[in-house]
């Protein structure tokens, strides 16, 4: 379990984090989002020990980070893929990592295999790496201890389709078997998939926190699109449940959660062809929470 108490984090004048409180729990993947500069990085910094806060603190299993004996055994941390030594091979890389934490070199070709990372590029230099090649040994060091934690800052930069789809796969069944995760990205829609609870965070404070479906519920946001075989009967049976619909291309949108919506056409005999989650719906409860720390308004067309 990773918790943050009332942590602050302030350089000189500047406020970088701003009295954050929040729990990671086992067995459950936590999305860590925000605009940038909101805190996230300088957060997940103090949480491992490499900035210290101005007050307040950050514990993982009950201690500081600084506090657990060999602590690769027990938290892994991917905070900057492109911090690793240039000059080195991947393979030397997790080799020194393996030997640091007293692990067998065994450990170095099964975290290779985990990551697809093969024979010929484990010898290549880091410097000759690709950012995905980077994330995929950045990820690897991180699990070489068989940790229970794992602390990510960004994994999925530079990954193509296939490798966040590979990421996302090892970090849900890292999560199935027990394990804590903290995830930060910019890539919304993956952590709408992947998390089980997720923590808003603007000008370094916590502006929202809890699993999508209660964070779309609380800010009246849940909606889904909805086709049939009979529409115009459908918006009827919607409506009767007091459920609001608006014709949509084809479509109705609903709002509710899906599962909702099936349940009406279910006790209505209404054969579906359709039903999914609307479009923008926590990316819209996304920007409206950090609306006030979001650099660039929302676009309303192209200039002339």
């Amino acid at each position: 379990m990773i918790t943050v108490e009332r942590l602050t984090r302030r350089y000189g004048d500047f406020l970088a984090v701003d009295d954050v409180s929040f729990t990671c729990q086992p067995g459950r993947v936590t999305g860590f989002l925000g605009p940038n500069g909101a805190g996230k990085t300088t957060t997940m910094r103090v949480v491992v020990g490499l900035t210290p806060a101005t007050s307040g603190r950050a514990t993982i299993g009950g201690h500081a980070y600084r506090d657990i004996p060999n602590p690769g055994r027990h938290v892994g941390v991917l905070l900057d893929a492109s911090a690793q030594h240039a000059g080195r091979t991947g393979r030397e890389v997790l080799t020194l990592g393996a030997r640091t934490m007293g692990l067998p070199d065994r450990r170095v070709d099964e975290m290779l295999d985990l990551v697809s990372l093969t024979p010929v590029e484990s010898r290549r230099r880091v410097r000759h790496y690709s950012l995905g090649m980077r994330q995929r040994l950045g990820i690897a060091h991180a699990l070489i201890g068989d940790p229970s934690v794992l602390i990510l800052d960004e994994p999925a930069n530079g990954l193509d389709p296939a490798g966040i789809r590979w990421m996302r796969g090892l970090l849900q069944g890292f999560a199935e078997q027990g394990g804590t995760v903290l995830l930060s990205s910019h890539l919304l829609h993956e952590v709408e998939i992947i998390a089980d609870d997720m923590i808003l965070i603007g000008h370094g404070r916590i502006v929202a926190h809890g699993d999508k479906e209660s964070l779309l519920a609380s800010a009246g946001s849940a909606a889904c699109l909805v086709s049939s075989s009979d529409n115009e009967w459908l918006a009827e049976a919607l409506t009767r449940a007091g459920l609001a619909v608006t014709p949509q291309w084809g479509a109705l949108r609903v709002a509710a959660e899906p599962v909702e919506v099936g349940r009406v056409a279910l006790a209505a005999a209404v054969a579906l062809t359709e039903l999914r989650p609307a479009d923008g719906g926590f990316e819209d409860l996304f920007l409206e929470l950090t609306s006030d720390t979001q650099r660039d308004p929302a676009a309303t067309g192209v200039a002339s």
